[in-house]
């Protein structure tokens, strides 16, 4: 309509990172990445890291001409709950617990922790009152409790009781006591609904530590984002790579550990589009590196200090070597390479340099505690004030690609590795590659081990580099270990727009001991509820279910988008010669093998064939790959050795129960049934993970429920 002003839907994302503080204005229809900005991350400003997310916020809003009322959607990561426990920056914490029975003496050794080991050297201290609630809670009895917390030293609460999880009503009851005195508060049925009183105590506990400085940072942040003119809701990262409103995570600031390294993650899973695949995440001083399966985060139970906390994190390894590290000398040639980086030690590196006409190689001592075999370069006889990294050194042998944000000057790399080949009496390229071979040896390790506890299928996985210094890491480890390899396009702010594209993300956990299909369906809707309250968009919600025999935990995971931040993808579009293409490639086998054997409006299923051999070739089995590629051309699922069945919705109970009938194995466990998967609308549901057929039936009713009854649903199983 003429006149009618156009208004951009936009996302942002702002990533803390121990260095910088990057944000991203992304458009939520096409991706494409609309502005970006760069600013010191704040750690020791008086308003904390909220200061740098402000300031990278308001010059990205300023540099890319973005208008408050198109931001439809706003998040951020934090590093702050990470480096509150690393550097025991937490407030003391009271334990108020309840007890009822004659059996007291137990709680009370579960729940008087003491103080918590946080980190090396560094401890949380808490206080200790006991409330016997034989006969009702009494107020006056509990106010008298918690102001004597208070006087101990106390500055925040957490409320314990054994079996809460079964009836939270009297911690519930205190925990509004203590907030109706002004004491942030948090109670154990509120952070985790599983048994363990020592380990829902701990986590009670851990969270409420942090609750003093988190809810001042999240009120600075919201405030100054209202400020701004952005009326959309404020999202924080959490550790499980999706985002929670702020006033979740007032409530459980814990979900916010390592929400730092889960952004890069999500960006994975959701920009670059990931199946299967390791994410390196490269930064300046440290790699952090993590495992995708099937499109989705591998996920670990959290610890602090050693000990067990009832929180999911993802599953990311840190290693202590990046872009920036710093190598070590001797005079038999490079010794090392890392822990310590150019940028600890207050360095440039050679590939960035403006002026370097006559290097000069020197070993430093860059803290009082290092070694003193650290290289670095001087502009003849000044103070050395530059280093040779493993950026340099890819940058040398070739390894960074044209327009990426790590290429360097590389006439000044030769420079300085022609001195250091002079000093050493080693070719230059010979010393590059052992720099990268150093770097490299600290990371493969780690690959392999994570390959290994996710049981992923070493033919499927793609090593996917992100972070400034993914060119000088990535590509060499990927050459040592005969692995395809992708770098991330922007990959030096991929974690901002992990964050800018993060799901509204919650877990519900519960222990019940031979579930029925009615407790499988209640949890299912508990966390259905959960992210729909905090604002996903009911359509777009996804949820995955379970269950662990062994501990008998329930476990449903629901995710979901915004509203009006359905993505449509701007990718060119392949020709159907390039998927065959592209999906031979992911197979391993050749073009004529790959045939389209199912279409839907939003999918596309390919099958082909290939010999799996064992002792040499003496024994053979025939196996079917299946591939699911989206109508953008990712591949979103990757299955080894699978069937496929396409069915409409109504028809679907009866071809699940035949599938798994026919393709379950018996083991020392008894019958296993296939992981099944389904693929209806634009939805991958995924019902892996259940015991049995019923299970699955259950749930897959449940997702289809919306569904035309003569709708197309696709039917995976995988095999083993």
């Amino acid at each position: 309509m003429s006149g009618e002003t156009l208004i951009r839907k936009v996302r942002i994302g702002i990533d803390v990172g121990g260095t910088f503080t990057h944000a991203v204005a992304l458009d939520a229809e096409t991706l494409e990445v609309l502005g970006r900005s760069k600013v010191p991350t704040t750690h020791r400003a008086s308003e904390g890291v909220a200061k740098g997310i402000i300031d990278s916020l308001t010059k990205l809003l300023a540099g890319a001409g973005i208008k408050p009322q198109d931001v439809t959607f706003i998040a951020h990561s934090t590093t702050q709950a990470t480096n509150a426990l690393l550097e025991g920056d937490v407030a003391p914490v009271g334990i108020l617990c309840l007890g009822s029975s004659s059996n007291n003496w137990i709680a009370k050794l579960s729940t008087k922790l003491g103080k918590i080991k946080l980190a090396p050297e560094k401890y949380l201290s808490t206080f200790y009152k006991f409330v016997d609630i034989a006969n009702g809670l009494d107020k006056n009895t509990t106010e008298k409790a918690l102001q004597e917390l208070v006087t101990m030293g106390a500055k925040a609460i957490a409320v314990t009781q054994a079996f809460s999880v079964d009836d939270p009503a009297h911690e519930l009851e205190a925990l509004e006591i203590a907030r109706s005195m002004g004491l942030l508060s948090t109670s154990g049925s509120e952070v985790s609904q599983l048994y363990g009183l020592k380990v829902r105590t701990r986590t009670a506990v851990i969270n409420a530590a942090m609750l003093p400085k988190m809810i001042e940072s999240a009120d600075m942040t919201e405030k100054s984002v209202r400020g701004a003119g952005i009326k959309a809701p404020v999202m924080i990262m959490r550790s499980d790579g999706g985002v929670m409103d702020i006033e979740a995570m007032r409530r459980r600031p814990i979900l916010t550990m390592l929400s730092g390294p889960a952004a890069g993650v999500a960006a994975a899973m959701m920009f670059l589009r990931i199946s299967d695949g390791i994410f390196l995440e490269v930064g300046g001083t440290s790699t952090d590196i993590s495992a995708i399966s099937n499109g989705k985060a591998q996920i670990r139970s959290g610890e602090v200090g050693e000990h067990k906390v009832y929180m999911r994190t993802l599953d990311v390894r840190t290693v202590g070597v990046a872009g920036g590290s710093m190598p070590r000398i001797d005079n038999g040639g490079i010794v090392d390479v890392g822990p310590r980086s150019a940028h600890i030690a207050g360095l440039g590196y050679v590939s960035f340099s403006e002026h370097l006409l006559n290097p000069k190689i020197r070993t430093i001592k860059p803290r009082p505690d290092d070694p003193e075999d650290y290289l670095a370069i001087s502009e003849g006889d000044a103070e050395p004030h530059l280093c040779l990294t493993p950026t340099c050194a890819a940058n040398l042998l070739g390894f960074v690609p044209e327009g990426d944000c790590a290429k360097g000057d590389t006439e000044k790399v030769k420079l300085a590795f022609a001195e250091l080949s002079k000093k050493l009496n080693q070719p230059s390229e010979k010393l590059a590659e052992d720099v990268l071979m150093s770097a490299a040896a600290k990371c493969i390790p780690v690959v392999k081990q994570l390959i290994k506890d996710h049981k992923l299928d070493p033919s499927l996985v793609t090593l996917v580099g992100g972070g400034g210094g993914a060119a000088a890491i990535v590509p060499f480890v990927a050459k040592q270990m005969n692995m395809p390899h992708s770098l991330a396009e922007y990959a030096d702010v991929i974690s901002a727009i992990g964050v800018a594209l993060a799901l509204i993300r919650e877990t519900v956990e519960r222990q019940i001991i031979n579930p029925t299909n009615e407790d499988i369906l209640k949890i299912r809707e508990e966390a259905q509820a959960a992210v729909q309250k905090m604002g996903a968009d009911p359509a777009s919600i996804e949820i995955h279910i379970e269950i662990d025999s062994r501990t008998n935990v329930i476990r449903a995971t629901a995710f979901g988008a915004t509203s009006m931040t359905e993505s449509k993808d701007a990718r060119k579009s392949l020709s159907p010669e390039e998927k065959i293409e592209l999906i031979s490639q992911s197979m391993r086998v050749d073009k004529d093998q790959v045939k389209l054997v199912a279409e839907t409006k939003f999918f596309q299923i390919y099958c082909g064939e290939w010999i799996q051999s064992h002792f040499g070739g003496l024994i053979n089995n025939k196996m079917q790959a299946v591939r699911v590629m989206d109508s953008a051309g990712s591949i979103r699922l990757q299955i080894q050795n699978g069937v496929t069945k396409m069915c409409t919705a109504d028809q679907t109970e009866a071809a699940i129960s035949a599938i798994a009938e026919e393709h379950s194995v018996w083991g020392d466990a008894g019958k296993v049934i296939p992981d099944i998967m389904l693929l209806a609308g634009p939805k991958i549901i995924d019902l892996s993970g259940l015991l049995n057929v019923e299970q699955v039936n259950t749930l897959a009713k449940a997702e289809l429920n919306e569904l035309p009854r003569n709708a197309d649903v696709v039917i995976l199983a995988k095999l083993g």
